[in-house]
């Protein structure tokens, strides 16, 4: 980041704000800031659940500023637009200041600057610095990228250089760092995130939305068509599994069994299993008694589904399911409500609690009627989110791990082989330079002069 002159220019005043490092601390102190009150309040939770937990002033406080739902409130959006126009504006500002080093097709080569360098290797060879010219020419050439000879006042000067593309890999780390930002912002606008209870067998094409009270239409509808759940020895669950089916237009076009972190995708949207829950069953079995002879037999019964019973009795009908059934002020917990008409008769209202399987003995009728077995039903509890921005995010990571090891592992080497007469011999003095890793450098020229002093630069 580099500080600009000042300037009456609109544009070259909105340049130099974006320029800014105290911008760049600015904005990344304020992110941090909010993304502790982001951990410190709970996301996205029951507004009751807020309201008890800060009163009535603070509620509408927050809820003013959406600190409940702060990662897609506009402001802090805002600060994630702020930081990457930030990065964009500084990278291209300081591309700009090296253009010279990034851009140049010929690039100029300082001999002044290579014969001050301390570390410096040299030999001596019997031939004339023009025959060893077109040798250490064509061994530059081989090593580097770019080669370029040059007259001195001593004889002739080889330059090399390669890698000078590495020096982009710091802004591949700044353009990994904005693909990070815009698909998270990608994400918070035009992401979403809902559920939705389906029961076994039963279909849905909407959900609720996190933390809003609107229903959102998926464009398909999604059919449970089995859950299962299973588990260890001990009583701890091992695996809720469910077998979902996506419709369009009523025409099944995928089927998947999903478990926790394995959901199914369609159209960009994921499904996750994320709940689980049993449902009143609408099917029991029933036992009905006779009071004078011990008698008995079952009959498979569902919610409003009369049945005729033996001996002209005449019909029994479940009506409804009560969690929490009264009788005479009491609770008797979870009862099926039932309605019992004898032929010519008045109907008879009957209830039958399941904890107490003999509780319809004190109607004292004709037949005593108990629930002996109840078929369980549940419901699979689905988390729906689309995130579009998140291939943005994961090419961003990608991007960042190859910048990351191209800005600290590879680096801009330039080398200079200066031949110069030495009396009847001719003398090669070796010198080298790196914008990183210098005494690595170092090294290389070493082991360029050792190699070339060994075989006497005959290849």
């Amino acid at each position: 980041m580099t500080k600009q002159a000042i300037s009456s220019d609109p544009f070259s005043k909105i340049w130099n704000f974006f320029t800014s490092v105290k911008l760049t601390i600015f904005l990344l102190f304020g992110i941090a800031a909010t993304s502790i009150v982001g951990t410190l309040i709970p996301q996205n939770e029951d507004p009751q659940a807020y309201f008890q937990a800060f009163g009535p002033v603070l509620y509408r406080l927050f809820s003013l500023l959406d600190l409940f739902d702060m990662y897609h409130s506009w402001w802090f959006q805002l600060l994630i637009l702020a930081l990457t126009a930030n990065i964009i504006v500084c990278s291209i500002d300081r591309m700009s200041a090296n253009r010279r080093i990034l851009f140049v097709k010929n690039p100029l080569f300082n001999l002044g600057k290579f014969r001050s360098l301390k570390h410096r290797e040299k030999f001596a060879d019997n031939r004339s610095p023009e025959a060893l010219k077109n040798v250490c020419e064509d061994f530059v050439r081989r090593q580097f990228r770019f080669c370029k000879v040059e007259t001195t006042d001593r004889g002739y000067a080889v330059f090399g250089e390669k890698g000078r593309w590495t020096r982009f890999g710091v802004y591949t780390v700044h353009f990994s760092v904005v693909l990070l930002l815009i698909g998270a912002l990608i994400g918070s606008i035009f992401g979403f995130e809902g559920f939705v209870n389906i029961p076994e067998g039963e279909s849905a094409s909407q959900i609720r939305l996190r933390n809003k009270p609107e229903m959102m239409q998926l464009g398909f509808t999604i059919r449970c068509d089995d859950y299962f759940e299973s588990y260890y020895e001990n009583g701890s669950p091992q695996e809720f599994r469910s077998s979902l089916t996506i419709l369009e237009q009523g025409v099944p076009v995928l089927s998947k069994d999903i478990i926790v972190n394995d959901p199914l995708r369609y159209k960009g949207i994921s499904i996750y299993q994320s709940s689980r829950g049993q449902l009143p069953s609408d099917e029991v079995v029933l036992s009905f008694t006779n009071r004078q002879n011990g008698k008995a037999f079952r009959e498979k019964a569902g919610l409003n589904q009369p049945i005729q019973l033996p001996d002209n009795r005449g019909t029994f009908e479940l009506r409804e399911f009560q969690r929490a059934a009264q009788f005479r002020g009491n609770d008797i917990g979870e009862a099926f409500i039932g309605v019992l008409t004898p032929p010519n008769g008045t109907p008879v209202s009957v209830t039958l609690p399941l904890r107490f399987p003999s509780f319809d003995k004190m109607r004292r009728g004709e037949l005593f009627i108990a629930v002996v077995e109840q078929v369980p039903k549940f419901y699979t509890g689905l988390q729906v989110a689309k995130d579009p921005g998140v291939w943005v995010v994961y090419s961003g990571f990608i991007l960042m791990i190859i910048g990351c090891y191209i800005t600290f592992f590879m680096s801009h080497q330039q080398i200079c082989l200066e031949i110069a007469g030495h009396g009847k011999k001719s003398q090669v003095i070796i010198a080298g330079t790196a914008n990183k890793n210098k005494s690595g450098m170092q090294v290389n020229v070493t082991r360029i002069a050792a190699k070339l002093a060994g075989r006497k630069i005959d290849a």
